[in-house]
């Protein structure tokens, strides 16, 4: 996507969508997965991977940090889309500020859960310019039934106006499309188990 800067100029701005999942999550023996789409202009890269006995917010995590770990420079434009409200708000509302001021402790005095991936993903972003976006997940977009006016009035809430309805359904596409791939990773997992 390319966009319009004050002074006139245009930059193409990289895109991740991310979802994360995991099958059995409340079981002592699960398979998560995490999937990945990177598009920057007319070039797209899908990735995806699972873990044995994780959690969904960690896969949701690793979705992250993998597109992250993908890129081959630094100091690009970022906008990342995911439908978990764990990862998306943490940046958009700051919580790692007062994470990292209190020593990893919530506001609840408790050590932060995951903080080995939120130290590794805040490593990551901080080398580049990133804006973190909220996506309703699994969005029937072929269903008469789907209300689209409700959930992308529902999206412009969490993230502005800036998106046209057009780039809601496509996001929306897209995360759908992260989400088969993080169930492509759960797959893997199960079947080498």
């Amino acid at each position: 996507m390319c966009e319009k800067t004050a002074k006139g100029i245009y930059m193409t701005i990289l895109r991740i969508y991310t979802d994360g999942g995991c099958s059995g999550n409340q079981s002592s023996e699960n398979a998560g997965g995490w999937g990945a789409i990177l598009e920057f202009g007319e070039h797209k890269k899908e990735m995806f991977g699972g873990e044995a006995n994780t959690t969904n917010n960690r896969m949701e995590l690793t979705a992250v940090i993998e597109a992250f770990k993908a890129l081959n420079r630094d100091g690009q434009t970022v906008e990342v889309f995911s439908d978990s409200a764990y990862v998306s708000n943490c940046f958009r509302e700051k919580w790692y500020e007062s994470w990292e001021k209190n020593k990893w402790r919530n506001a609840a005095k408790k050590s932060v859960e995951n903080q080995d991936l939120w130290k590794e993903l805040l490593a990551l972003v901080r080398k580049h310019d990133v804006k973190f976006f909220r996506v309703k997940g699994h969005v029937n977009l072929n269903s008469k039934a789907t209300d689209f006016d409700k959930l992308y009035t529902k999206f412009v809430g969490w993230n502005g106006s800036r998106f046209s309805f057009d780039d809601f359904k496509y996001i929306t596409a897209m995360n759908n499309r992260a989400d088969e791939l993080a169930n492509m990773g759960i797959d893997r997992i199960k079947g080498e188990s």
